[in-house]
């Protein structure tokens, strides 16, 4: 878990250092930024960059260089079914390394570092790859350079992309942060991070604007909304934007992770998601299995927002709530016993697969505010920021006797022939436009509503976006 906020977990005196910003790329508008580098140190440099994967169908394409899109190619990928890969190829490999470890985690921020040195005396130690500060040593393929060999196209007069090849489609839906390009050094993990002094198993960003970035080098760090792609290593070697916004500047980085769609609990629909895990579009299918979160929840008080952006027929059958149970039958949300969904149709909720009464209907265009208070095992629902019930929640069970001991949040469809499209706000990364711009008590989270606002039971409540370090502070 990354670290808390302000000072490490039980430290008195050491200030943690924070990363703002991450940029987010999806691969169906073709995310991706590009710049020609002049000629570097071809024989030596250094690529880190932090990752927060969310989909495994597709490459993280974490640079690439070439003359061509197929054959003629230096890349460092996350390839689809998790190993790192870094290669130079033109008729034959000039080095290429591919982990037998595989990272696949979309609930996790990876640190991913890839170090060319072919001027090392120890050929085994040219092209050396790390991941979370420990180096891999473990490859299915392993083809190290020639003593003082020149990669062929990285760190040349070539176009250079970040989550792109050549321009071309070739990247999934990902979250990049911290990426740092070491032109002329073969550096060493402890260079871009560390491991925490109270919790030594866990590799954690520093800050790297001390460092020698070189002639060509470049650090990334997303902070200006209008200008993501600005280098701020002090050489000016900005990257040209391609299809991003400021709407895919996000929060959501290696020092405060937000939950998403879990894109791995997809097994009976399946839906589809974009957007870096936060719209899901349902199935047309009976399978009406829901989506859930990637963090549960056993304690405290927590929000999220659900934006019902469209549905596909005339049949209004969303469901918005928690589940408690993981998805392993084509249940709707709410049948199952300790599960809860708002019904769209009749603003009823479900669960045990009996309706309730309980609020407004609701359909496209509205956005649904969850609020689940487990310290008072209390569910509460908003309209467009308007408390259902009169704010009197909905008791739910001790997430201490559901099956799996806690609750995500959870969207679905109750509809044979129906997509809808939901699109979900932990606060980190937004979907769709936000209007207002509301943060929890912490100051965490954009959100169209106030968490915490209205009348909760007769009284006032305090409600949390959903990332590490409010859970390092109520979870």
């Amino acid at each position: 878990m990354p670290i808390n906020s302000f000072l490490y977990p039980g430290a008195k005196t050491t200030p943690a250092y924070e990363v703002a910003n991450s940029l987010r790329f999806d691969s169906a508008s073709n995310d991706y930024l590009n710049r020609s580098l002049s000629s570097g140190t071809g024989t030596t440099f250094t690529v880190s960059a932090w990752v927060k994967r969310s989909d495994n169908s597709k490459y993280v394409v974490l640079l690439s260089s070439g003359a061509n899109s197929s054959n003629d190619l230096d890349e460092i990928v996350i390839q689809t079914d998790g190993t790192f890969r870094a290669f130079s190829y033109t008729s034959g490999y000039t080095f290429h390394l591919t982990s037998n470890a595989v990272f696949r985690d979309v609930s996790a921020w990876y640190h991913f570092m890839f170090v060319y040195d072919s001027t090392n005396s120890t050929s085994g130690d040219r092209a050396r790859m790390y991941v979370n500060g420990s180096e891999i040593t473990s490859f299915s393929a392993e083809v190290q350079p020639s003593q003082s060999t020149v990669s062929n196209y990285f760190n040349k007069n070539r176009e250079h992309y970040i989550s792109g090849n050549l321009g071309s489609t070739d990247t999934g839906t990902h979250y990049i942060a911290e990426y740092c390009f070491i032109d002329g050094q073969a550096l060493t993990p402890t260079s871009f991070g560390e491991f925490d002094e109270d919790s030594p198993n866990i590799w954690k960003p520093k800050s790297v604007l001390g460092l020698n970035f070189g002639t060509n080098g470049f650090y990334l760090d997303f902070e200006n909304a209008s200008s993501l792609g600005a280098d701020v290593s002090g050489n000016s070697n900005n990257f040209t934007v391609n299809n991003l916004t400021s709407v895919d500047q996000s929060t959501d980085t290696c020092t405060n992770n937000y939950a998403t769609i879990n894109a791995l609990e997809n097994y009976y629909t399946p839906h589809t998601f974009s957007e870096g895990n936060l719209k899901q579009t349902t199935a047309n299918s009976s399978n009406y299995a829901p989506s859930i979160s990637t963090i549960a929840l056993t304690q405290g008080k927590w929000y999220f927002e659900c934006k019902y952006v469209s549905r596909s027929t005339s049949d209004n059958y969303n469901l918005i709530g928690v589940k408690s149970t993981q998805v392993t039958n084509t249940n709707y949300l709410g049948q199952n016993q300790h599960d809860y969904g708002y019904y769209s149709s009749s603003g009823k909720y479900y669960t045990n697969g009996s309706a309730v009464t309980y609020g407004d209907s609701y359909d496209q265009g509205d956005i649904i505010g969850v609020y689940l208070d487990l310290d008072n095992n209390k569910l509460y629902f908003a309209k467009n920021g308007t408390l259902q019930n009169s704010g009197t929640g909905i008791s739910i069970t001790d997430p201490a006797s559901t099956p799996l001991g806690h609750y995500f949040f959870s969207t679905g469809d109750y509809g044979s022939s129906l997509v809808i499209v939901n699109d979900w706000n932990f606060g980190g990364t937004q979907s769709f436009s936000i209007s207002s711009g509301n943060t929890d008590p912490n100051g965490y989270g954009n959100f169209e509503y106030d968490p915490s606002s209205g009348t909760f039971d007769g009284g006032s409540k305090s409600f949390y976006a959903l990332n590490t370090k409010n859970l390092a502070e109520f979870g």
